[in-house]
């Protein structure tokens, strides 16, 4: 089976299956604020084609004008329902659609802003030569997100220090090593970390050991310290050059 009819079946069967969820939950954004309880969010897709990436909304209308693009937990412009949502990724979910017309994958590097796509380094833009996905190794290990800037006073800033150089390793070790095989084991660990964080990460670190990922990207996926630590460190971009030709 190839990865795009995978993607297609699997994105149909979550959106039938999830949708008694979805709806009640798009009616209580609606009954908040007497908005829509959707977000058309521009993000940079395969070969840096834009896209409209379809969010469930989590924040106030006209959260983006704000100009900050990393989001923190204790981010005012998160509505209370917008909470839950985040808590249970469900804002993820309705991304299935953007599955569905082949402007994602179901797994592959999470999509970015095209003016953080402009930031890339040129090993950074091979995370561009594959559809963008819904999860990923760096979804699982940084599924904290929030957490981790809580309380900063510059979450982009933060953001770009501690958080991006390492899902960028990991986006480029899965663009250098993508199969639908390890698709499904990406999946798997996906729908466990939300149930066992532990658990969770640990396969993942099995994974990118079997994957010949390097002593230092392992120790951090394990998150078993502060990333402050590891924020002087040298992410590993230079084994990944060269990889455009390993499109999904």
């Amino acid at each position: 089976m190839s990865k795009r009819i995978f993607d297609f079946l699997l994105a149909l069967a979550g959106l039938l299956l999830l949708s008694p969820i979805l709806l009640p939950v798009a009616v209580a954004v609606w009954a908040y604020d007497r908005h829509s309880p959707f977000y058309w969010a521009t993000r940079s897709g395969l070969h840096q084609r834009p896209f409209q990436m379809l969010k469930l909304r989590s924040m106030v209308v006209n959260a983006e004008k704000s100009g900050v693009a990393s989001t923190s937990a204790d981010d005012s412009r998160i509505t209370p329902i917008g909470r839950f949502i985040r808590s249970y990724k469900l804002d993820e979910i309705s991304q299935l659609y953007n599955v569905l017309r082949g402007e994602m994958s179901l797994v592959g590097p999470r999509p970015n802003l095209p003016r953080e796509v402009a930031k890339y380094s040129s090993a950074e833009m091979d995370l561009l030569s594959v559809r963008p996905g819904i999860t990923d190794f760096a979804s699982i290990v940084f599924s904290d997100e929030g957490e981790i800037l809580r309380g900063s006073a510059d979450p982009d800033l933060d953001y770009d220090r501690l958080i991006r150089p390492w899902k960028s390793e990991l986006g480029l070790l899965y663009v250098k090593k993508h199969s639908l095989a390890l698709d499904i084991q990406i999946l798997w660990w996906t729908i466990v970390v939300v149930v066992s964080r532990p658990r969770g990460l640990a396969g993942v670190v099995r994974m990118l050991k079997r994957l010949d990922a390097r002593e230092l990207l392992c120790e951090v996926a394990w998150r078993r310290r502060s990333l402050d630590l590891y924020s002087h460190c040298e992410v590993d971009h230079e084994s990944s050059r060269g990889l455009g030709g390993a499109g999904a």
